[in-house]
């Protein structure tokens, strides 16, 4: 539940910078280049970021926490710190003075000013992206020690730094100029981001011993760990980036109401995948006992993950796919923000829901692959995954639309849901490989189908409710529309006697007593 706050207060805190952002700069020149530009320093984030360092780091320094070897512990957190600081301050250099061949590779569809407007963003936005690696390994810590809402409330600041940003300068300056400015902002909340999480972590370890000890025994683990998953993480970031090229090549707006859909489709990923994964990690890493005693323990936390992360993600998928006008209205439509463009977001939403509860789901049994040390599994899969969405990405975009008649900027959607597809590839090896190693796991047959049913019908009666209420303000149209679809939902899993949402009622009960 911390996590999953922590997460929440981010991802509102999102939410509302992308509304800000939508608002000065809709589906504009300016806000292509914003987005392409973004995902290029995003790039050594995620590479080296959170997911990376959930898998190789938090496992070794979770266990030595629970064997209480409290000193080695802070020898390995300083080494891999200094490790980190010194290969990502070399790739940012790297970075920055590659821009212009990174922007040929990514985004080859832009040209003239919004090309070196893209140039000089990137570079000015390397150095913060640096900054949040560090943020990651912060999160490591505080993960491992249980401090879990404050690492994932931290990005809160960051996102008020670009709202204040905006806020500040968005009425006094033109498209261009604002961008950068923005960028520069962006890089301030980054430090500030790593600034709240820093003291409290010292405190943790009782100060820092950094070093570049990298024969020690567990900073070699974590080193020997963090391969795979880097390569791993690597290859989904290719895939993330194949999307960002296609979509460069299609109709202005593309790149940018890719983004825009892709920060909803991520709000349930990280609030319930994400959250439960990353709550499990610690628990799972410090199973002790013999093979058959962890696969138990492991199996039991397991099957109770996918179960809370499918309780939240199926209403999701429901939600964005039928009623997704409504969610992507209330966020975004304001200012330059059409209503076109909600149209045209909401198509790129729905092809998401393809894949997302597959994503969700994959997450928390890759979490299961590195309690078990094994982070070579993983990332088999994650390639088969790269090359699936790449393939079918390119046909869906590009001439299967042109085949069919479709106008040509619909193609992004396309990515979207090759995407989805390839997810549920890579979910299904990852379930039948996990099986075969420590016995049977997933969910319940009737426990999904009493799921989609009451998704279902909470959004039938949502979609009525808005029929009256489409010509009025996006806002209020989604608390008319989105408070009864979310109430009926748990009103329906409780009637039938899930245990989640007893469980949930209860605890709202006993809240407010």
């Amino acid at each position: 539940m911390l996590v999953a706050a922590g997460i929440f207060l981010s991802r509102i805190a999102g939410l509302i910078r992308e509304r800000v952002f939508a608002h000065y700069f809709g589906n504009s020149d300016a806000a292509d280049a914003f987005k392409a530009a973004f995902r290029i320093p995003n790039f050594l984030q995620n590479m080296f970021g959170e997911g990376v360092l959930s898998a190789s780091f938090i496992p070794v320094y979770a266990a030595l926490l629970a064997r209480e070897d409290d000193e080695e512990a802070k020898r390995t957190a300083g080494a891999v710190a200094s490790l980190l600081a010194l290969t990502t301050s070399i790739l940012v250099l790297i970075g920055v003075l590659a821009t212009p061949y990174l922007i040929d590779a990514i985004a080859p569809g832009f040209h003239g000013e919004k090309r070196e407007l893209t140039i000089t963003l990137v570079r000015i936005l390397f150095p913060g992206a640096g900054l949040l690696v560090f943020s990651a390994w912060c999160l490591g810590v505080l993960n491992s020690h249980r401090r879990f809402f404050l690492a994932y409330t931290a990005p809160v600041i960051w996102n008020a730094a670009m709202i204040g940003t905006l806020w500040a300068f968005g009425r006094h300056y033109a498209l261009y100029p604002l961008s950068e400015i923005l960028a520069w902002g962006s890089v301030v909340g980054s430090a500030l981001q790593v600034g709240v999480q820093l003291p409290v972590v010292l405190r943790l370890l009782r100060g820092l011993r950094l070093s570049l000890d990298h024969q020690a025994e567990n900073v070699k683990t974590v080193v020997r760990n963090f391969i795979p998953v880097f390569v791993g993480r690597g290859v989904v970031q290719i895939s993330a980036y194949v999307d960002a090229l296609l979509a460069s090549l299609l109709p202005t707006g593309a790149v940018a109401a890719l983004a825009y859909a892709q920060t909803i489709y991520l709000l349930p990923v990280s609030l319930f995948g994400m959250s439960v994964s990353a709550a499990e990690l610690p628990h799972m890493s410090g199973a002790i006992g013999d093979e058959k005693e962890i696969a138990e323990a492991l199996r039991g936390r397991l099957d109770s993950g996918l179960r809370q992360i499918a309780f939240f993600v199926v209403p999701s998928v429901a939600a964005f796919l039928i009623l997704g006008d409504v969610v992507v209205g209330a966020i975004y439509r304001t200012g330059r923000f059409t209503q076109a463009d909600v149209i045209y977001v909401w198509g790129i939403l729905a092809g998401s829901t393809v894949g997302l509860l597959a994503s969700t789901l994959g997450r928390l049994y890759s979490s299961t692959y590195y309690a078990l040390r094994d982070t070579r599994t993983p990332l088999r899969f994650a390639i088969l995954r790269v090359i699936l969405t790449t393939a079918l990405g390119y046909l869906c975009a590009i001439p299967l639309p042109r085949m069919l008649g479709i106008e040509a900027r619909w193609g992004v959607a396309g990515l979207t849901i090759s995407a989805g597809v390839a997810s549920w590839v890579e979910f299904t090896l990852l379930r039948r490989t996990l099986n075969s190693r420590i016995g049977r796991t997933g969910l319940p047959k009737d426990y999904l189908a009493k799921l989609w049913i009451s998704a279902l019908l909470a959004a039938a009666i949502g979609w009525a409710i808005h029929h009256y209420f489409v010509h009025h303000s996006a806002i209020l149209a989604a608390v008319v529309v989105l408070g009864p679809y979310g109430l009926i939902y748990f009103a329906a899993t409780a009637a039938l006697q899930l245990p989640e949402s007893q469980s949930l009622f209860a605890r709202v009960l006993r809240t407010t007593r």
